[in-house]
């Protein structure tokens, strides 16, 4: 061994911390275009359900399943990613993902019937759910600890990008030609155009490495050598070899020993704060935004306005996020952002339920909620999903929470519009806040903080709770 890593580190010698960054971060870069797939694909059809309606006649339940088709896709895609992932590959079961989404886009450009329109949404999200779960863990894995949030945050940042990029592809298609063009064929060039960031991930994906941890688990050590000496450095190249090896000397993993007394707890932990990433409530915002601007007065073209301004606020706080996350740690960016969008939807709440909800008192608590947000839960819960299970169960962990952050998704997105209309905008955002509050207190109860702590140092933390 010693041999083999003396041999390869006179090819992969580097220069400093820099060169090694630049790697990391390109290969970074690449696996978070999955992130970019997950926000164009889970909003593109906010521009084209309308046209959709008219052409397919669709009722309201259709016009929900038009959209939460993909969810569905999405749960499936991301329980199967973990056992997929720790069999064949981090690396390959992406490139799958990325096929899986190319042919979700084409098939959902060119159906007649409206059932061949939800097969191919579900195909597509089959695609969402493996990149939004695999994304992140990849970057975990592959990322040296001084840097993994940052890294790993990288992947919410082309989420939001791609949100806000399918606003303006959508605006562009939609403008191409007349109402009828628009009814008959403006929807299925929205949904083809994810053909294009689909192929550039599927190409850009045979130029990155293997995860180094998966190939150390498959005993395959000496191929991960290269590529933690391009990232590490020869001495601490040699050191992660020794401690990842360590952490999978134990048994191996399976389903039945997330339940174990020494990583019950890291599952909790994983699952919860996915569901209440989505039960406090960021999703009925960002999908229903017009909606709720309407609710409190504004007319259609101030409320679209408005939700523009809700997506760059979204972008801006999420790259402000990427910059603390590895500096301030991520227990403090989630205690002092659910506070925040606690005390902002209790407002929010106030104004709806006092009348005062007119005047731009609710923008305002709307942007900063977002915002606070942005900075917190939106990119550090995939963060801390990717990174606190073990290394031989990392792969099923991580798809149990992802799954779960999946199902609270669809169940909120269908649920806020009954609660909206029948519970009132005010005891539906008091319902949020109160999960936002939970949030606050679970975190600071129960989740620990992984700044800077390699993942085999933050397995060790369960470890020693459960001493």
């Amino acid at each position: 061994m010693s041999s083999n890593i003396q041999q390869l580190s006179g090819q992969a010698q580097l220069s400093g911390q820099q060169i090694s960054m630049k790697f990391v971060t390109l290969v970074s870069i690449v696996a978070a275009i999955g992130g970019l797939l997950f926000g164009f694909d889970t909003a593109v059809v906010s521009g084209a359900v309308g046209f959709m309606q008219k052409r397919f006649d669709l009722n309201e339940f259709q016009v929900g399943w038009a959209v939460s088709s993909l969810i569905v896709g999405c749960i499936v895609g991301a329980l199967a990613t973990g056992v997929l992932s720790d069999k064949f590959g981090r690396k390959k079961i992406l490139i799958m993902a990325a096929i899986l989404f190319v042919i979700g886009s084409i098939g959902s450009a060119i159906p007649d019937t409206f059932s061949g329109f939800i097969i191919a949404r579900m195909i597509g999200g089959l695609g969402i759910g493996i990149t939004s779960t695999l994304s992140p863990l990849y970057n975990a894995e592959i990322a040296p600890a001084k840097y993994r949030g940052r890294l790993v945050a990288l992947n919410q940042l082309a989420t939001v990008t791609g949100i806000s990029l399918v606003y303006f592809v959508n605006l562009w298609i939609s403008g191409l030609g007349d109402d009828a063009w628009d009814v008959s064929t403006a929807w299925r060039w929205m949904f083809g155009a994810g053909v294009v960031p689909g192929v550039l991930f599927l190409v850009l994906l045979f130029l990155v490495p293997e995860s180094p941890r998966w190939l150390i688990k498959q005993g395959r050590a000496a191929e991960s050598l290269p590529i933690l000496l391009r990232i590490h450095g020869e001495e601490l190249a040699k050191q992660e070899v020794l401690e990842i090896k360590e952490s999978f000397k134990e048994e191996k993993g399976s389903f039945r020993q997330l339940f174990s007394p020494s990583l019950r707890m890291a599952l909790i932990v994983g699952v919860a704060l996915a569901i209440l990433q989505q039960v406090t409530g960021i999703n009925a915002v960002m999908y229903y935004a017009p909606e709720i601007f309407k609710e409190a007065g504004a007319g259609t073209n101030a409320a679209l306005i408005q939700t523009i301004l809700v997506g760059v606020i979204n972008l801006l706080f999420t790259i402000l996020a990427i910059w603390l996350i590895d500096k301030v740690g991520r227990k403090a960016l989630l205690l002092v952002g659910s506070a925040a969008m606690t005390v902002c939807l209790a407002v929010i709440g106030i104004a709806f339920h006092t009348g005062h909800a007119s005047g731009p008192l609710v923008l305002i608590f709307i942007l900063i909620y977002v915002a606070a947000f942005a900075v917190s839960l939106g990119p550090v819960v995939w963060v801390v999903i990717s990174e606190i299970f073990p290394n031989r169960v990392r792969g099923i962990a991580t798809s149990i929470s992802s799954m779960a952050l999946w199902a609270a998704d669809y169940v909120v997105s269908q649920a806020f519009p009954p609660m909206l209309g029948s519970a009132g905008p005010a005891l539906t955002f008091w319902i949020f806040g109160i999960m936002s509050l939970v949030t606050v207190l679970f975190t600071w109860r129960v989740v620990p903080e992984t700044k800077e702590k390699s993942l085999e140092e933050i397995e060790s933390i369960w470890a020693s709770k459960q001493a």
